[in-house]
């Protein structure tokens, strides 16, 4: 099963999770694909759009519903998930992996939290 709060990432309350490389990784969590249900289909920014924290970037629609994507830094995306683009299902199996969305060069971080803090918002789910 995978981890639902990996202490090596930061979370935002939006329920989108960042790891600390360079460029950071940004992918939605455990709760947030759980939630959504079946992943069906993402938009995602493109390739060296600038993005500003907490601002929405892009949509991710499951059979339930559709949610705003939102960024958890400012900075420049470097890269897209294309394979999970063409297979959003990704995002449901491996949420911290394979279904991770986009990559950006931080410029600045918006409000993160750490892996407990994320983990007392969701009350554990």
């Amino acid at each position: 099963m995978t981890e639902k709060f990996p202490v090596q990432l930061k979370y935002t309350a939006e329920h989108e999770w960042i790891d600390d490389q360079a460029p950071a990784t940004v992918g939605v969590t455990w709760t947030a694909q759980d939630a959504l249900g079946d992943v069906v289909y993402l938009e995602l920014p493109e390739v060296g759009t600038e993005v500003v924290a907490g601002a929405v970037v892009g949509e991710i629609e499951s059979t339930k519903s559709v949610s705003e994507l939102f960024s958890p830094v400012s900075g420049t995306v470097t890269e897209v998930n294309d394979a999970a683009v063409a297979d959003p299902a990704v995002v449901n199996s491996d949420p911290y992996g394979a279904g991770w969305l986009f990559k950006v060069e931080v410029t600045s971080t918006g409000e993160l939290l750490d892996s407990a803090a994320y983990e007392a918002l969701t009350g554990g789910h």
